[in-house]
């Protein structure tokens, strides 16, 4: 069952109270036809007042009932869509945040934004009024069938064959009107994605004067939205009068007959015909809305299924395949002591959809406690390396080990926790400096951040701050320049470090932006960890990979371009060149 399913395990007590209250307000409405009959027939009809007041008194007690079933109907489907709403965007967001990179990959950041509001909102809109007006619409509908038999059946065949026309109508409404729903769903996918690029690159627009470019971008899928709820308005509006056109038919169906047989069929039941078509009347209509509500609902509940029921395990190899490796007796001897070690071993690895592997059958081992620099053409595969320390993906073949442990058989909570990425494109959070800092180490204090922020040489900068660690930052850091915001990332990276005994610290480039001297110092503050990080430095810099422990030359082989090669040299290996590395 997908989770729709779910949910209405969840708050079916509260849908069960809404529709009960409804069926209430429902079944006092349809009385109200039949008694306002015996008022004519035989109250005014043979001149007794008992009688109308009698059943006045019955009609107003009928109809107070039936505000209190819609009073709670009101109050029960507002509190149960509302919660609704509410769980459904939190479960959207936690799945969207632990979807694998090879899931996530599948969907656009734009697309996944108007998931979280737009669709949860007409499904929310959907699940409301389910419980306040729409299954009120059947329950009328039948009910006005089942009274108007009742009352006279020779008359009753007429608004059956309105309900069944009305009916055909709203079959047909829905098969042409779902398919252009979703296509409204998608154009807001459009223009939010043209939105979202060009707000985040703002200021390369202004750069190279594009905004004429932009605008053009922005007005052709802006149309193309309008065009497509036009289109899904206009059928709506072409559907709801002619339901109701069936219905008023049926009202004059009634009078005709009805004044055709005078003295046949008492003149309150012939009124009391005529409220039971117009409740048909109202029922048809809210019918229609319904139908209009379900086709934009329906195509919201399939992209957000599309989420939350996806394989959360999808591209992950079995545990068969992973048995090859068990955690070493060595590590498993060792527990905790010593710094913790990473190792490939004989790791493949492709993005989902790549034409060629970025890496095949590499293998090496980093020194336990020391620094490992990579380098490597653009293009070789070192992002792919961080890539799998962090298990946003899993290899193709071959395993990725701490202390000697496939990670995949490790939660990856438990994984990443081991690790402290630094990575070239620093992500930065609206929020203060420590906060940002405070990232790496949860309940990480000032001092900690003072540290860490010292190891990463920005210490004097946030010094200089007006409010120091308390200091406001814009979303992704937008009021720093490059440096300041690698260095603060580098920061909440060394943060995870300090508050650890032994992490991974994985530098993705992350100092490309500083110059070579505050690089030396943080290489420095790096070595001060000691044995609390093993570190894998990915630079593009000679200068940085010399002063090394371990380099690691990671490249193109000349003669397979597909695959990757990786070459281990000790820090003082002597190249041809006579360059040392």
């Amino acid at each position: 069952m997908g989770y729709a399913g779910r949910y209405f395990r969840r708050y079916h007590p509260g849908f069960v109270a809404a529709v009960a209250c409804l069926a209430v307000e429902s079944v006092c409405d349809l009385a109200q036809p039949a008694l306002m009959a015996r008022v004519l027939d035989e109250g005014v009809g043979r001149g007794d007042v008992s009688v109308v007041l009698r059943l006045g008194l019955c009609m107003l007690a009928v109809a107070a009932v039936g505000a209190l079933g819609a009073a709670g109907r009101n109050v029960a489907a507002s509190l149960v869509s509302f919660r609704f709403a509410a769980d459904l965007r939190r479960d959207l967001y936690a799945a969207i945040v632990s979807m694998p990179a090879a899931v996530a990959g599948r969907f656009d950041p734009s697309s996944l934004v108007t998931r979280q509001t737009n669709d949860v909102t007409q499904v929310q809109h959907f699940a409301n009024g389910m419980m306040r007006i729409f299954a009120k619409a059947p329950i009328v509908a039948l009910g006005s069938l089942g009274m108007a038999f009742a009352l006279e059946p020779r008359l009753a065949l007429v608004p059956t064959a309105v309900v069944a026309v009305a009916g055909g109508i709203l079959v047909l409404y829905l098969r042409i009107g779902m398919p252009l729903y979703a296509k409204v769903q998608t154009g807001t996918d459009a223009v939010n994605a043209s939105a979202r690029g060009f707000l985040g690159g703002i200021r390369v627009v202004k750069a190279f004067g594009r905004f004429a470019d932009e605008e053009a971008r922005f007005d052709e899928v802006n149309t193309a939205l309008a065009d497509s709820g036009r289109v899904a308005a206009q059928t709506s509006a072409a559907f709801g009068p002619a339901t109701t056109l069936a219905a008023n038919l049926g009202i004059a169906a009634i009078l005709w007959i009805g004044g055709y047989r005078t003295g046949a069929i008492p003149v309150g039941r012939v009124v009391a015909f005529i409220s039971y078509m117009t409740q048909i009347l109202h029922a048809l209509g809210i019918m229609t809305n319904v139908f209009s509500w379900l086709a934009r609902a329906k195509a919201s509940h399939a992209r957000i299924a599309e989420i939350l029921d996806a394989e959360p395990g999808a591209g992950v190899p079995a545990a068969a395949d992973r048995a090859a490796y068990p955690a070493s007796a060595a590590a498993s001897s060792a527990g905790a002591a010593g710094p913790l070690s990473l190792a490939f071993s004989d790791v493949g690895f492709s993005y989902p959809g790549a034409a060629a592997p970025s890496l095949r059958g590499l293998s090496f081992e980093c020194e336990p406690g020391g620094i490992t620099a990579v380098i490597g053409s653009t293009g070789a595969g070192k992002t792919a390396l961080t890539r799998l320390i962090a298990r946003f993906h899993d290899p193709d073949g071959g395993a990725v080990l701490f202390d000697g442990r496939d990670i995949r058989n490790m939660p990856p909570a438990e994984a990443r926790a081991m690790v402290a990425l630094a990575p070239q494109a620093p992500s930065l959070f609206t929020g203060t400096v420590l906060d940002n800092i405070g990232w790496g180490a949860d309940g990480a204090t000032e001092a900690l951040a003072a540290e860490a922020a010292r190891l990463a040489q920005v210490a004097d900068f946030i010094d200089g701050l007006p409010e120091r660690y308390d200091t406001m930052l814009g979303r992704g850091g937008i009021n720093l320049s490059g440096g300041q915001r690698q260095r603060i990332s580098l920061a909440r990276a060394l943060a995870r470090v300090l508050s650890r005994d032994r992490t991974i610290l994985v530098l993705d480039d992350c100092t490309s932006a500083v110059d070579a001297l505050t690089e030396a110092r943080i290489r420095e503050g790096i070595r001060s960890l000691g044995t609390r990080a093993t570190t894998l430095w990915i630079t593009q810099r000679v200068v940085t990979a010399m002063r090394a422990d371990r380099v690691l030359v990671l490249g193109l082989r000349p003669s397979r371009r597909a695959g990757r090669s990786l070459r281990c040299l000790p820090r003082h290996t002597r190249l041809p060149t006579g360059r040392r590395r």
